[in-house]
């Protein structure tokens, strides 16, 4: 069987046999920037994006669509998504930073973090962010006091914890009542900081943010996270009089890394959220307020693939195929955080038959160090070229430098042509901030202190 065949995916091969992403033959992106490299297919982003817009259009008169910039966050990817027409959600000074050097508007970012420092909220404040998204009673009283100094008044949402239960990993759930983020709901934090963002003269409260989790497959959990927090807003009218101008529902939405992960259609999940968001909000009589969502993996992750060049085949008979690459869990750390499964092939041979079973590792001084187990493949021979799909998503935004690895250069393809958009790390830049003491320099001549 091919490489099509087994894994259900529509390849692009060209008559040499070789992959093609974006109209750009894989080995020649490779031969030209090097590997590990990770390449963005720009119409595939582009196509994302427009699928959210579309998917509300006529079924929630007032919405925005807002790219999580922690799946993946460069300067080019936020000219991108603005370019589409898309807000974009930041969790760290360092992401704001990239993000107004790039020129996006500052009253279109949604600030995130469930601990952000007084440096970061003032940064936030002095360039006039959209939103800032309060995560806890305390971070709402340090607000306050930095908005006074500044004698601003910034625009805030409150982030709640639903208490909803997402069906996936552990360590990807967020909305759960025992979660590092938001504030409860059940146990009266959520109200008691309404009531404090309504008193003061120095915020104006929009709405409320929820984040139920990433890799979510299922319709269910966000239509929960709807009924809890519309009762919610519908008791805080009652209560107090505020009505919300902005109900957001963050994002989450899975994508299929393999065959046994089968998300239904995007078009199909982001129209049902947000015709259920209005029956619910009618239901209750209250105003529409503008409904977001914030995207992230869903958007870049289907669009990005890496590529390795394979080095080492270890074969020990009766057990196991090795098949070592040139990258790993530092540009790749999902395997390992999240037991993550990803399918791979052999970009330089895409027509050859499937043939040998491998386990591909990286070269890092780790056993954990693992991206494929049991990968079908053609004939490995060093020098071949793995492509491994669906890495558009926290690769490089969680790459590290681990044995000191410099990280891959990116690169953007569209229509046959291919724009490198991130320089691979040297090993000059490495070591850049390293300091040296005097004493402790390295003098071939002078003998080694003895043990």
């Amino acid at each position: 069987m091919l490489a099509s065949e087994v894994f259900e995916r529509d390849f692009t091969i060209n008559s040499s046999g070789h992959l093609e992403i974006g109209g750009c033959d894989v080995v020649e992106l490779a031969r030209v920037f090097g590997t590990p490299l990770y390449i963005l297919d720009e119409e595939k982003i582009r196509g994302n994006c427009r699928t959210y817009r579309e998917a509300l259009k006529g079924v929630y008169p007032n919405f925005e669509v807002v790219y999580a910039g922690k799946a993946f966050l460069t300067q080019a990817v936020c000219g991108l998504v603005y370019q589409e027409g898309l807000g974009l959600d930041v969790v760290s000074g360092g992401e704001l930073y990239t993000a107004l050097q790039a020129g996006f508007p500052a009253e279109r970012i949604n600030f995130h973090g469930n601990n952000k420092s007084r440096a970061e909220l003032m940064m936030a404040l002095k360039n006039g962010v959209g939103r800032i998204m309060v995560d806890s009673l305390m971070e709402l009283e340090t607000l306050i006091q930095l908005a006074m100094e500044t004698r601003t008044q910034p625009q805030i949402m409150l982030r709640l914890k639903p208490g909803v239960v997402a069906h996936t990993h552990t360590y990807a759930q967020t909305g759960q009542e025992d979660s590092k983020f938001g504030m409860g709901i059940n146990d009266g934090v959520a109200m008691k900081a309404v009531k404090i963002a309504l008193a003061s003269p120095h915020l104006k409260l929009l709405g409320f943010h929820s984040h139920i989790g990433s890799q979510i497959f299922e319709v269910a959990p966000f239509k929960a996270t709807v009924d809890v927090l519309t009762a919610f807003m519908a008791e805080i009218r009652t209560q107090t009089g505020f009505v919300a101008q902005v109900l957001d529902l963050g994002g989450g939405f899975g994508i299929g890394h393999n065959k046994q992960e089968k998300p239904r259609a995007l078009r199909e999940i982001v129209a049902e959220i947000g015709r259920y968001a209005r029956e619910r909000l009618t239901a209750l009589q209250y105003p529409l307020p503008q409904l977001v969502l914030e995207p992230g993996r869903s958007i870049i992750g289907p669009a990005g693939t890496t590529i390795y060049t394979v080095g080492n085949i270890k074969r020990i008979p009766g057990i196991r195929t090795y098949l070592a690459v040139d990258g790993g869990m530092t540009d790749n750390p999902r395997v390992a955080l999240y037991q993550a499964v990803y399918e791979g092939a052999l970009a330089n041979k895409m027509n050859a038959p499937l043939t040998e079973v491998v386990t591909v590792t990286g070269k890092c001084c780790e056993s954990g160090d693992m991206l494929i187990w049991d990968l079908p493949l053609a004939v490995p021979e060093p020098g071949d070229l793995l492509a491994v799909f669906d890495t558009g998503a926290y690769n490089y935004s969680m790459a590290s430098n681990y044995n000191r690895l410099p990280r891959p250069a990116v690169v953007l393809v569209r229509a046959g042509e291919a724009e490198l958009i991130v320089r691979r790390e040297t090993y000059e830049q490495l070591v850049q901030n390293d300091l040296m003491p005097e004493r402790l320099r390295v003098k071939p001549e002078a003998e080694p202190i003895a043990k």
